[in-house]
């Protein structure tokens, strides 16, 4: 994908592109089929490849040792690992979503403290909010937070939770106040460290998808840290998750399948340039040119739609509608192309040693994450129902 068909693409965020792709064809191309191959193992040496290039630190500020380079960057290099690898997006991606929580919302000693480990990639973090029987519904939380003089104590349990297995901090969302409460009251968020006694990290478990990637449960069995590890004020935890989930869970999940639907295009315009058919290839048939043709249509849109998105975020405005339209529509129309990728392999998409079958079951994992569609559909009427007169 040319980067010329960013607008307003800077020379830093082109070299940057073009770094990360070198970078992603270079460590993370040769490391996939093992990745593959073995799905019960969490990936560990990608991680400190990606920290030594500082890129885990591409939004912190540089007086922490970040790179300061704004969500443009960010999710030009979600999206070309994602190209590459969906796992390794996702572990990018997700270390990034508890570091905006820290930026947003730490303060000073917080600050100083975690930015310049969480910069250098030596900290990983998570943001654990997501629960066993309540899912991603932030109302119904049931993991609890207890004041106990200086200290609180963690009590529950969180599920699907991006790097379980890799964060040195997590970021964690409880309720502190009694039931009845008004959710956006009700609920903190806490800096929980993984050697903290009491936590425990579950067995990674693979999933359909995103091999080498983790993905697990922490459970809390009367967690105690300081009140110095709140982060913000008592009852703002909603706020705190809400923030993060929008302005950069959205987005990034946004550039994950961007990455995965560029390189669903990409094989599948090879398989049928190169598969024959008679005297030519299938791709000199008219009716298959249709089909590729509906696929970039789709992945182009669906570009359009991130990086419009990000690019206002880094002019400094909230665009919420726009970040939830990419992510709703860069999952739909990615799974729309995958289904067509599917149908034009025949049955070559099945194989476990190509491509394509990877493909298709990683698309699957940037549906539910930071809202699935019909929640996106309905934070869309509701903006819309807000700004019509009545």
């Amino acid at each position: 994908m040319p980067t010329t068909l960013i607008p307003n693409l800077t020379p830093e965020q082109d070299l940057l592109w073009q770094e990360a792709d070198a970078f992603a064809a270079e460590e993370i191309a040769p490391r996939v089929a093992g990745m593959e191959e073995t799905p019960r193992h969490v990936e560990r040496d990608i991680p400190q490849l990606l920290a030594a290039r500082g890129w885990f630190g591409v939004t912190i500020p540089e007086a922490f040792g970040g790179l300061a380079a704004g969500h443009v960057a960010k999710t030009i290099l979600i999206h070309r690992m994602s190209k590459v690898s969906g796992a390794v997006g996702a572990i990018l991606q997700a270390d990034l979503i508890p570091v905006a929580a820290l930026v947003n919302w730490a303060n000073d000693e917080q600050e100083a403290y975690w930015l310049p480990q969480a910069a250098q990639g030596s900290a990983l973090l998570s943001i654990a909010v997501t629960e066993p029987e309540t899912g991603g519904h932030i109302g119904g939380m049931e993991t609890v937070a207890e004041r106990d003089g200086d200290d609180w104590v963690i009590t529950g349990g969180k599920v699907h939770i991006g790097n379980s297995h890799l964060a040195n901090l997590h970021v964690v969302i409880a309720r502190t106040a009694p039931e009845g409460t008004r959710p956006s009251q009700s609920l903190t968020a806490f800096l929980v460290e993984r050697d903290r006694n009491g936590l425990t990290v579950q067995p990674h478990r693979p999933g359909l998808g995103l091999h080498g990637f983790s993905r697990g449960r922490l459970d809390f069995d009367h967690v105690r840290v300081p009140d110095a590890n709140r982060l913000g004020e008592v009852g703002k935890g909603m706020d705190v998750a809400k923030s993060s989930s929008i302005r950069c869970g959205l987005p990034n999940l946004t550039a994950v399948s961007l990455g995965i639907h560029e390189a669903m295009v990409e094989l599948t315009t090879r398989y049928l340039k190169e598969r024959r058919r008679y005297e030519g290839t299938l791709l000199d048939l008219p009716v298959l040119q249709d089909r590729i043709g509906d696929m970039e249509a789709r992945f182009q849109a669906a570009h359009y739609l991130a990086y419009q998105a990000v690019g206002l975020l880094d002019q400094g405005l909230f665009p919420e509608s726009a970040l939830v339209t990419a992510k709703y529509m860069g999952h739909k129309m990615a799974v729309s192309s995958g289904q067509d990728a599917m149908n034009l392999h025949g049955a070559r998409a099945l194989d476990w040693d190509y491509p394509m079958q990877r493909l298709w079951r990683d698309i699957q994992h940037t549906y539910a994450p930071a809202g699935t569609g019909e929640f996106q559909r309905i934070r869309l009427g509701q903006s819309l129902l807000a700004e019509s007169p009545p």
